[in-house]
């Protein structure tokens, strides 16, 4: 249940990393900017994901908002600095473009550390009641 509830999230994350660093290197923004932009829409994305299950569900929207955050956040946020603290360590990475493959393995890379370091936060919370447990019940 842990290793598909980091998947979940993994994947909205990498939708807002993906799409935060593409739109920050196609402009050519510094590193801080882009890295900002990336964080908020994988925080964007992977509560939009979570929300998009629970106003199935039949919860209003601001029901719907309390579960996701209740649900994603830790999870989000370890995940992220396990995923940026990656690129960031990773020679070269900070600067590659979209067209250089290094750009795009370091990426790759920062998403299975950020996988293997945020799997067992979900496993402890969801044993407690917390984090994606708290989904599971409108699905």
């Amino acid at each position: 249940m842990a290793a598909q509830a980091t998947l979940h999230c993994l994947t909205g994350c990498a939708i807002g990393e993906i799409v935060g660093m593409a739109i920050g290197t196609a402009l050519a923004w510094h590193n801080v900017p882009t890295m900002i932009l990336a964080i908020v829409l994988a925080f964007v994305f992977g509560y939009s994901l979570t929300m998009r299950g629970v106003l199935r569900a039949g919860l209003d929207v601001r029901s719907a908002l309390r579960v996701a955050l209740a649900a994603d956040t830790v999870s989000i946020t370890i995940m992220e600095l396990a995923d940026n603290a990656t690129i960031v360590v990773f020679p070269g990475a900070m600067d590659a473009t979209l067209s250089d493959v290094l750009f795009w393995l370091s990426l790759a890379l920062s998403f299975a550390v950020a996988f293997l370091v945020t799997t067992p936060v979900n496993r402890w919370m969801i044993g407690r009641g917390k984090g994606h447990a708290v989904v599971h019940q409108y699905h």
